[in-house]
């Protein structure tokens, strides 16, 4: 599959990037070998797409700082993309059904391993156990990778809790500095959750990892991944559990960056998974994490609910709970079973 080189609008952009002077129509079309009416109309879709550039008579146009502005497109996340592997190559969709979806009908025609697919907004997002996951356009980041690993089928669900690792950490890096008191965390296996000021806990992202097998062995894996970054309303049945990243912070968030950042945690915390195919050399840092490790938790398991003391995973990556009846410790498996806090959501 042959996916197409950087287009003229890109051409544009890294040319006024490259100067911080003001660069003319006509040494735009002689740099790029078009017209100046296209040169015009190239400016004009940057300039909706909320780059600031500055138009002079007789100068030409100059690229103002982008700093403080969510600009959340091809060129930006290739700009900002620093990674060996994942997203080469980087795929970007203003909106789409699935990526999930996306990215297994490109997986049949031939992508690599590492392709990405990023979105603004999903029409037929995916969450665990076929919920629908509420998508809004133009706030948040939905975003799969394909991979074809050489592992065994049945370590394939350590995939979700190392994504869930990356993301937690790749949070951790570029916000637990910040002016507001937050805490980030991992609610057992997937779902990252933010705490502002002391509060409660609210989830951010949601993973789903999908797998598909050929005689037994894995065709192809894609880890879809669903953020919330700059959403400011949420639909009443889950307003009192979800959050987003500008919420916690007070401010909106530069998505690039973040997704950037995701990629790069990714890369390094699923390669350490791969040379063991097992959880027991990232254990400890996916625990400093995990919030519902030292609390009461309810396993809504449907043959039998039960209620014990999360006490950290397993190398492969179940829920250890003790019991309060003081027995033997329960070892819980992602599959069909969910977990809560006693007192609420965590």
């Amino acid at each position: 599959m042959v996916f197409n080189r950087m287009d003229r609008k890109q051409q544009v952009l890294q040319k006024l990037r490259e100067t911080d002077s003001y660069l003319s129509g006509q040494q735009l079309c002689e740099a790029l070998g078009i017209s100046r009416t296209a040169v015009w109309k190239i400016v004009g879709r940057l300039k909706q797409e909320g780059y600031p550039i500055e138009a002079v008579t007789n100068k030409g146009y100059r690229l103002l700082s982008v700093e403080g502005r969510d600009l959340f497109n091809q060129e930006e996340l290739e700009r900002t993309m620093n990674t060996a592997w994942a997203g080469k190559p980087l795929l970007y969709k203003e909106e789409t059904g699935s990526t999930n979806t996306d990215l297994f009908r490109l997986s049949d025609e031939g992508a690599a391993r590492g392709t990405i697919e990023v979105t603004s907004k999903q029409t037929a997002g995916k969450g665990r156990r076929g919920r629908t996951w509420i998508s809004p356009p133009d706030v948040n980041v939905y975003m799969s990778i394909l991979l074809r690993p050489a592992i065994r089928p049945d370590t394939a669900p350590m995939l979700t809790l190392v994504m869930a690792l990356a993301v937690y950490e790749a949070c951790e890096e570029l916000y637990r500095e910040s002016d507001q008191e937050l805490r980030f965390g991992i609610k057992w296996p997937n779902d990252i959750v933010v705490s502002a000021g002391g509060g409660p806990y609210r989830k951010i992202c949601g993973i789903l990892t999908e797998m598909r097998l050929e005689e037994m062995e894995i065709r192809d894996i894609v880890i879809g991944i669903g953020l919330n970054v700059n959403q400011t309303e949420f639909p009443e049945e889950i307003r009192e559990t979800a959050g987003s990243l500008s919420l916690a912070l007070g401010h909106p968030v530069n998505r690039a960056e973040l997704t950037a950042a995701v990629w790069r945690h990714f890369e390094e915390v699923y390669k350490t998974y791969l040379e063991t195919q097992s959880l027991e050399p990232l254990r400890e840092r996916y625990e400093c994490g995990l919030v519902n490790r030292g609390r009461k938790v309810r396993v809504l398991d449907p043959a039998e609910p039960f209620e014990g003391t999360a006490m950290g995973i397993t190398s492969s990556g179940e829920l250890i709970v003790r019991t309060e009846d003081g027995s033997a410790d329960r070892f819980v498996g992602t599959g069909e079973v969910s977990v809560r806090g006693v007192m609420g959501y965590v």
